[in-house]
């Protein structure tokens, strides 16, 4: 017996009926075809379904659809829309912390989270942030420069900017 479930996406109020067990990854892959939130482990080990519930990172394989009801959610296809992660997302490329892509969106979300909390975390910090998400290809350190990069930028920006 599917439910009604009202939740926001990415800026967009969405009305629809599911089933009770369906997870909010699959709900957002297959409803609404956001295929950035990727789905590994389905167990929240692996963090390739990592979205922010509520600005907070989450394992949507970890939570059901109706469960997410009246919530906000934003998904790597939200933030790149409105431009959130271009830094982060430019330091990956230069410093080579992507390879196969799988992980990436799971990372840029723990990392924009992250980045929200702590301006300029250190790499301690960074890697705790980090350690829901599992990478078969990088190994770390690329990553962890990745964002501690981006954080100094954006250091520099706002102090250029005063």
């Amino acid at each position: 017996m599917k439910m009604p479930v009202e939740l926001t996406v990415n800026g967009e109020r969405i009305a629809d009926l599911v089933e009770p067990r369906t997870s909010l990854a699959d709900f957002l892959r297959d409803r609404l075809r956001l295929t950035g939130t990727h789905t590994g482990c389905e167990m929240g080990v692996c963090g390739a379904c990592m979205v922010l519930l509520n600005e907070q990172p989450v394992n949507s394989c970890l939570v059901l659809a109706v469960q997410a009801a009246n919530e906000e959610i934003q998904t790597i296809e939200g933030l790149a829309e409105q431009g959130l992660l271009r830094d982060l997302q430019t330091s990956f490329h230069e410093r080579n912390a992507l390879q196969c892509g799988y992980c990436t969106s799971g990372m840029l979300i723990s990392a924009h989270a992250l980045l929200l909390r702590e301006a300029v975390p250190d790499r301690e910090s960074i890697r705790a942030a980090l350690s829901g998400n599992y990478c078969r290809c990088t190994g770390y350190e690329a990553i962890v420069d990745a964002i501690a990069a981006t954080a100094t930028q954006r250091q520099q920006a706002a102090r250029g900017a005063a």
